[in-house]
């Protein structure tokens, strides 16, 4: 419970968007809790963002909409915000401020914790590893997401990101281990509310689930809240009750886009494209809080959804994300024009710690050698297809052509798959196998040779053998 302080301060000097500027205030610090009660008796909270010798500037959490500079008091609570933590989060739903909006009571908690997290100590750090299974194929194969890691999802306007997100959320899995997921949506139209609300009804009700909506009507400032109580509830799941929580949080352009109101509300001088300086060190103070701890059963991975403005990957958000975490899923355009499902860019994606949750004792002994395999041959086939595209299919080669089939069975075979499906990773690794196995064994390179007999794979003659052994 917050202890107020018995001081009201009544000497709000302006109201300027979402902030308040109060005067006269003493032995305030920054990041404090703040409680704004107006004549009518209505309170509203707020955090202290700024401290200027008497001077505090407040970011109000429910807006400053309707709000009189003269009619208001403020007090002030000595400490940062703090919410309840504890298992009581899971199967409630909740808007940005952590508020239910599931007709539950509030949330309670033995325990309660600061939003802005604690820092993990490096030394105490544990490298991630271990597969998060999310049930997509593309993405369990190819960009092996690992328990502790970040591993954002690039993506642009119309496509479908939400859904793919929602998926993830839905379906993944630990293998067997306590398992919870942290969905935390910003700036979702009502509609799209409503279908995250539906889409992951299941997992709510098994009490694996927080969700955290932040509508695109609601305060600027809760938006920039909502990721922090999710990372904040997360770590409590994970650290303290031995959960592996998989944080999921969609779109972090928006979140973006209400640090920049924020920033230009404050008068603050702007960098790239109007975002403000700081905005790497923000982005990192949310990415950062995942990972594991030694001595501690849980772990915390994280997967933010973004979506690049115009498509512009060096836009500053999708841009300083990359250099924060530990690889991307990219999603194309002209995947989706294909109507293929999910339209994953399998060449521009990357996990960068995959190697440490798959493979042997992890997920299978090929999986890191098919993985290998696939990438070198797709990127071998949109070669051939740039080729093909100049010269004309009639001038390729027998083994060119091949590449073009192999093209065409990664798309509809092996990459494909219902959006309301959850693949196996046995089943995904064997559909690559069939995609790869379209192309003559020579071609197979970076296959061991006792891994490729054992799954069939044969010698063809090269393709000048071929062509003299008909004439």
């Amino acid at each position: 419970m917050t202890s107020w302080s018995e001081v009201e301060y009544t000497a709000v000097r302006e109201l300027r968007g979402p902030l308040a500027v109060v005067a006269g205030v003493s032995g305030v610090g920054w990041d404090e809790f703040v409680r704004i009660t107006l004549d009518s008796g209505e309170r509203r909270y707020g955090l202290v963002l700024e401290v200027d010798r008497e001077l505090a500037v407040v970011q109000v959490l429910e807006d400053t909409s309707g709000m009189d500079p003269a009619r208001m008091r403020v007090s002030f609570a000595g400490e940062p915000l703090r919410i309840p933590v504890g298992t009581g989060w899971l199967g409630r739903t909740c808007n940005g401020r952590g508020e239910p909006v599931d007709g539950g009571p509030p949330v309670f908690g033995r325990a309660s914790a600061a939003v802005g997290g604690t820092p993990i100590n490096p030394v105490r750090r544990e490298p991630p590893s271990d597969p998060v299974l999310t049930g997509v194929g593309v993405i369990d194969a190819l960009t092996t997401l690992v328990r502790g890691q970040k591993l954002p999802v690039f993506s642009v306007a119309g496509l479908p990101h939400l859904e793919l997100a929602l998926q993830i959320a839905a379906q993944s899995t630990v293998g067997g281990a306590a398992f919870s997921v942290v969905f935390a949506g910003m700036g979702l139209t009502h509609p799209d509310a409503s279908f995250v609300r539906d889409a992951l009804e299941e997992r709510a009700a098994a009490g694996e689930l927080v969700l955290l909506l932040n509508t695109a009507d609601d305060p600027v400032i809760e938006r920039i809240l909502t990721p922090r109580i999710a990372l904040t509830v997360a770590e409590h799941l994970a650290f303290t009750h031995g959960h592996h929580v998989l944080v999921v949080m969609t779109d972090m352009t928006a979140y973006a886009e209400a640090l920049r109101e924020v920033s230009a509300a404050r008068g603050e001088v702007p960098a790239r494209r109007a975002y403000p300086g700081y905005l790497y060190s923000d982005l990192a103070s949310l990415y950062e809080r995942c990972g594991r701890i030694r001595g501690r059963s849980g772990s915390v991975t994280v997967l933010p959804v973004l979506t690049m403005p115009a498509g512009d990957i060096t836009h500053p958000v999708p841009d300083l994300t990359g250099y924060i975490t530990e690889g991307q899923i990219v999603l194309s355009r002209q995947t989706h024009a294909l109507g293929v499902y999910p339209p994953v860019d399998a060449l521009s994606s990357l996990s960068r710690l995959m190697r440490k949750g798959a493979g042997p004792g992890r997920t299978r002994p090929d999986h890191l050698d098919v993985a290998a395999q696939t990438l070198a041959a797709l990127s071998r086939a949109r070669q051939v297809r740039e080729l093909s595209d100049l010269v004309g299919q009639d001038a390729l080669s027998p083994t060119d052509r091949r590449y073009l089939d192999f093209d065409e069975a990664f798309s509809h075979r092996f990459m494909d798959q219902r959006r309301d499906e959850t693949r196996p990773l046995d089943r995904t690794l064997d559909a690559a196998w069939q995609v790869l196995l379209t192309l003559p064994r020579s071609e197979l390179a970076l296959l061991p040779t006792a891994l490729l007999a054992a799954h069939g794979g044969r010698d063809e003659p090269a393709d000048g053998e071929r062509e003299g052994a008909g004439e």
